[in-house]
Order: structure tokens, then sequence, then C-alpha cells
């Protein structure tokens, strides 16, 4: 009689933690420490202390200060292996949130993320589609996240009457999956006014779409003077005249495609030259909706437009992972520098989760991947090894979305 084997993950000398936190390098936050000016007041509760107290509450999920201080203090004798990081008291830990400037946080994110990137520079891309046409072209998605707060605590996010909500405006590459620039504001500024710094970093010959709320024509014309592509959704008060017709009737889906150009003062000044207009039936929620998209690129097909534009809304898949995932609910102190340091510290984690499921090539949800190292972050095993165990079989299919989709027809 055969007997079924049981495979069962590697022990490790460390903790699953531990091999998360290690993945940060040792010189990291204490250059960052003294480059920022954080390491001045840090002699009782380290930057690197505070790092890991922040990790350990995005996986744990905790819901307080007192539920981070207390299970750390439980697990002082394993997390001081974490390269001596101490477990701090509940008022150390919200003075640090409080003072200890959140560009640390953020500085933190982007060098994790380009070390991970130089370390393994396959990092984040999926299989490739089986489609006869590759397109090479980066693709950012850009869009905006409300996180709502409590407003009775929150004097500096008021939202709206009676809510308090910060934003975090954010650009996603759309093969990798990856967040490449974050932003995180107040709820009541429009997102037109932050769309410049959210794609300062776009370069030329990139792609970047963004939702109608970013249109403001001085910067679209910055942009297509950068030689970037963009595509977005226009207004329904524009006011604009045909310059010529790229498409006579009906085409499937495409309903027009006209070469426009702007007639209202402001616009036409600040945008001077044509632009490209694409109205076309999508399919929202199982229904046709009649939507009109701009860009400057004047060579693709209608379709190709239509169909860059539906990329757009894998950004809400983002979006909803980490905020269904990641602790982004209950946060850990009332202050704007607190909520950024809890904003940077998710998306860190989400970057080394990512990386941990690229390595041991995890084929299950992003959710399950949180749940499994949650239940486990303590236990001494090989974190590589636990993932490949419980990956191998019956995966849930892609773990990153659709990011297929930024491969489309029609490009050149």
């Amino acid at each position: 009689m055969n007997k079924t084997t049981t495979h069962k993950p590697t022990r490790s000398s460390f903790s699953l933690l531990h091999q998360l936190c290690n993945l940060i390098p040792a010189h990291l936050v204490p250059k960052l420490a003294r480059d920022t000016g954080v390491a001045k007041r840090s002699r009782t509760f380290t930057p690197w202390s505070h790092v890991v107290s922040l990790l350990y509450a995005q996986l744990t999920h905790a819901i307080g200060l007192n539920d981070v201080c207390d299970a750390l203090r439980l697990h002082s004798g394993p997390l001081s292996a974490v390269r001596g990081a101490t477990p701090p008291s509940k008022n150390a830990l919200s003075t640090a949130n409080r003072e200890r400037s959140a560009q640390l946080a953020q500085e933190l994110f982007y060098a994790v993320l380009g070390h991970l990137e130089n370390l393994h520079p396959g990092f984040g891309r999926g299989p490739r589609p089986r489609f006869a046409f590759r397109f090479k072209r980066v693709i950012h998605l850009v869009d905006a996240t409300t996180i709502q707060l409590v407003a009775r605590c929150l004097d500096w996010a008021k939202h709206r009457r009676r809510k308090a909500a910060a934003k975090c405006h954010l650009r996603l590459d759309l093969q990798t999956f990856l967040p490449r620039f974050a932003l995180v504001a107040t709820a009541g500024e429009h997102e037109s006014l932050r769309a410049r710094e959210v794609c300062a970093g776009v370069r030329a010959g990139e792609i970047v779409i963004f939702d109608k709320a970013y249109v403001d024509f001085t910067h679209l014309a910055d942009l297509a003077a950068r030689d970037v592509f963009w595509v977005t959704r226009a207004k329904d008060n524009l006011r604009c005249r045909v310059v010529r017709k790229l498409q006579h009737g009906v085409d499937g889906n495409i309903l027009r495609d006209d070469l426009i150009a702007l007639t209202v003062g402001p616009s036409a000044k600040a945008y001077p030259v044509e632009l490209r207009r694409v109205t076309a039936l999508v399919e929202v929620d199982g229904q046709l909706r009649e939507m009109v998209f701009l860009t400057n690129n004047l060579e693709w097909s209608a379709q190709t437009i239509a169909d860059l534009y539906r990329c757009r809304w894998q950004i809400e898949v983002f979006f909803k992972q980490i905020k269904q995932t990641l602790q982004l609910a209950d946060f850990l102190g009332n202050s704007a520098n607190a909520v950024r340091w809890q904003v940077w510290t998710a998306l860190l984690t989400y970057v080394l989760l990512r990386f941990c499921a690229w390595l041991s090539q995890w084929s299950h949800s992003f959710t399950r991947l949180f749940a499994l190292l949650r239940s486990a972050l303590w236990q001494k095993l090989e974190l590589r090894s636990l993932l490949e165990v419980y990956g191998t079989a019956g995966g849930g299919g892609w773990f990153l979305g659709t990011p297929q989709q930024a491969f489309l027809a029609g490009f050149s």
C-alpha cells in the first residue's frame, strides 16, 4: 500500500518576520535616518525598530498601538534577533509616528523597490501572453484612492461634513503591477493639482493613462512636449471643434474618431495644437456605455485607444488588494505624519510580499499569501520553501490581476 508523501517546509534559523526584514539592506535605514535628520533623536527607539514595528503592524493587521506594543514585547527575544530591534512602548511608538519625518518611510520604499529590481531584474514581470504581437512600451496607470479617517480626531484631513479622509495618488506600472510613485495628501485637494507631481517620472515614449479628474491641459501639453503619450477621458463640458474626421460612420464599438481643436480661451491657450477624440461603446458591469476619450497619439487605431483606457481599471484591482488586505483602515496615529508613515509602510509591505511571491512562483491570490505569512510570522521556517509547498497545488490563477492587457494589438 502506497502512502501519500506529505511535503513540509524546510526549517530555518530565522523567523519569517526576520527573513522578510532581511530583504531590506542592513545599511539602508540608518543611512536614510541620517539623510532625513531622523537619527538625531533616536537613542531609545531606533529608526530600524520603528520600521520593524510598523511592518509587523501591517503583517498582523494590528488595530491599535497596544496591539503592536504588547505583541512585540511578548516576542522580544525573537524580535531582538532582527538586527537588534527592540519592542516599543506605547508612548515611544506614538511619538515616533507623530514626530519622525515620514520622508524616511517614503525614501525607504523607493530604495527597497530599486534594490530588489536590481537584485533580480525579472522581478514583477509575469509570464508573457501567447500573443503574436508584443508591445514593449511602459504603460503607467494613474489614479487616486480615498482613505477614510476619523473625523473628530483629524482636523487636518477634513473632507466633507462630519467626515475626514486622506487621498493616495498613485502611478502604477501595468506590466509589473508595482507602484512607481505615490503621494499622500488631503482628500479635499482636486486630483488635477497633483497631476504634474504624479507624472514627473514618466519618460519619453512611455504611455500614461488617467481619469478625467486629472485633466489639466497645461499639464497635457507638457507631457506631449516631453514625447509622452497619454490617454484620458474627456470631461462633459469639453468645448472643441472638429478639424478632420478620421473615421466615417460606425465601426464596431467605435462611434466616432475625430481630430479636434479646443475652442475655449484658457484651454485653447494651454493646449494650442490638435488632439484626438474617440467616442466608443465600452462594456461596464455587463452593459455598453458611451465614453469619449482624448489622446495626443494620432497613429494608433481607435479600438486600441479604447482598449488602453480599459487597462486603467486595473489600478482599481491594486487599490482593492492593498485596502482589503493590508492595514489601511485602522491607523496608529491621528497626525498627517503618522498616516503617511502607515501608508508608505503598507506599500513597502506590498512590495516585499510581491517579491517573495515572485521568488517562489506563488500561484494563489495575494490575500492567501498575506494570510499564510500572518499565521506563521514567528515560525522558524524557510520562507521560500513554505510558499513553494503551499503554492504548488490548486493554483488560483493570475496573481497580478490581468497584466496581459498591457500587450495590445494595434501598436507599433
